[in-house]
């Protein structure tokens, strides 16, 4: 064979051989499965993490750095006295039903999220809306009783997602949004798919063609799963004490970043003896709390003294405030009249964080003459029947995961049945501040009244511990909302 035909032919072989294509599917893995797929009827973080900026679509969005973002809205004016909002819609938005977006599915699913019947777990941030005018379909001018110092950033949300009054009733079981995503198929105990919106209006932004979310409650399982490729990511691996194990496998990238997630042990104050104070405070100081993120998370979250996001510029260190002090504890309860010892129960759900913490509480309560009981309790389901909603418990434990969430302690009826007056009218007024420095400076003050009156034992931001195919890129390392936003991920040739 001659030299020049030998050319030839390799140029032929090469020309006709396939280009290596990156992959375009993706399969995540996450602890919990969500009890339904509308984030704007139900509380668990689950149904966000599934479904926000990947289904649904707000008229802003909180980025990777918590920021927000023009979405649904291009742009957006504020009036002098912050009592109206006027927004400039995006144009050629559709639905996944194929539907046309327009300012009259804003004023409907405002409406919706805030009226007397909604069950928005959030629905607060829309309260200070008086009315909502949809001039023409592209703008939306939105009118505020009073001024919301944080409502941009509340627009961001999950439970602020635009849907359509064709489509919201069934969006529980099959969500219909704006996103780049749209819903495929749900195997109930198993998994969620999705796939690439092909008429999504910013199509070039997303790469993949499918995203498959798994349930994988078992820790263990979920290290298995990624050792063995059957996951591509596990963005909240609830295996801690093996995440040091990823970081020096060159297979996987792990990543130790931040949740708004403040991991608190709540008490029912409505209950003896928690509508003591002074138990309430007892109990605190029976807290260890380094040894118990060393325990429980291999020492991997930061302990906190009060309720609010040690990620946020107005956080204070509120942990001095009530300190470790086992012999305190015991004095407390013995001035309370429980100097003979007290037993109570803690219903825990069943994720590793909880489970791991509740074992450490009780062994740390125990020196101070406190019996503590756990009792398991399903999450989502069992825990909102009888924690949430029927307050029907001692103490329980749980992440709460929404930014700026301080203001749960002063809602009516929530499932601490706290009450303090004054907290109440300090958060209600920091609201209404639009001045951020002093809006900060309440922030500060409400969360020394939380840290000295101790609602619940204020234990440590939860950590997120993300643990990825090396190949990946764009998942978001912290977590400034509730989202397993995969709207720019690409896989590495």
């Amino acid at each position: 064979m001659s030299k020049r035909f030998l050319a030839a032919a390799l140029l032929f072989s090469v020309s006709l051989a396939p280009a290596y294509a990156a992959k375009t599917s993706l399969v995540v893995g996450m602890p919990i499965e969500p009890p339904g797929l509308d984030p704007t009827i139900a509380a668990p973080v689950a149904i966000r993490e599934v479904t926000w900026a990947n289904l649904y679509e707000g008229l802003v969005r909180i980025d990777r750095n918590g920021k927000v973002q023009p979405m649904l809205a291009k742009s957006w004016e504020v009036a002098p006295d912050g009592l109206t909002y006027t927004f400039r819609l995006q144009t050629g938005v559709k639905f996944h039903d194929g539907s046309a977006f327009d300012s009259a599915d804003v004023k409907f699913a405002f409406d919706r999220a805030r009226a007397p019947n909604s069950t928005n777990a959030q629905k607060q941030i829309l309260a200070p809306i008086e009315a909502i005018e949809t001039p023409d379909p592209a703008t939306v001018v939105i009118k505020l009783k009073e001024t919301s110092g944080n409502f941009l950033t509340y627009l961001g949300w999950g439970d602020a997602v635009i849907v359509a009054p064709e489509t919201a009733e069934n969006n529980k079981a099959n969500p219909v949004g704006t996103g780049p995503f749209k819903f495929k198929s749900w195997t109930r105990g198993d998994r969620v798919e999705l796939t690439r919106n092909p008429d999504y209006w910013q199509k070039e932004k997303t790469k993949l063609e499918t995203v498959t979310f798994r349930f994988i409650s078992d820790p263990q399982a979920q290290v298995a799963a990624l050792r063995a490729g059957d996951l591509d990511a596990f963005p909240n691996l609830s295996a801690p004490e093996l995440f040091s194990e990823f970081q020096k496998d060159a297979r996987f990238k792990a990543v130790a970043g931040n949740t708004e997630g403040e991991i608190v042990a709540g008490m029912n104050s409505a209950k003896k003896p928690f509508d003591d104070p002074r138990v309430r405070r007892a109990l605190m100081h029976a807290v260890d709390r380094k040894s118990l993120v060393e325990g429980a998370y291999s020492g991997f979250g930061q302990p906190i003294g009060s309720f609010f996001s040690p990620n946020h510029p107005a956080f204070v260190d509120m942990t001095a405030v009530i300190p470790y002090d086992p012999a305190k504890a015991k004095a407390l309860l013995a001035e309370a009249g429980h100097g003979g010892g007290l037993s109570i129960t803690i219903k825990t759900p069943q994720m590793a964080y909880a489970s791991r913490s509740a074992e450490l509480l009780s062994a740390m309560l125990a020196e101070a003459g406190v019996e503590l009981k756990i009792i398991p309790t399903e999450f989502p389901a069992k825990w909102i029947e009888e924690v949430f909603r029927g307050k029907d418990y001692d103490m329980t434990i749980v992440a709460h995961a929404e930014p700026l969430d301080m203001d749960i302690f002063a809602r009516d009826n929530y499932y601490f049945n706290y009450k303090n007056d004054k907290f109440k009218a300090l958060i209600a007024d920091a609201a209404k501040t639009t001045d951020e420095k002093a809006r900060f400076a309440k922030y500060a003050e409400a969360q020394k009244i939380l840290a000295e009156d101790v609602p619940a034992l204020f234990l440590f931001q939860l950590p997120k511990l993300g643990v990825w195919n090396a190949k990946l890129n764009g998942l978001w390392e912290n977590s400034p909302v509730p989202s397993n936003d995969v709207t720019e991920v690409t896989w590495s040739e």
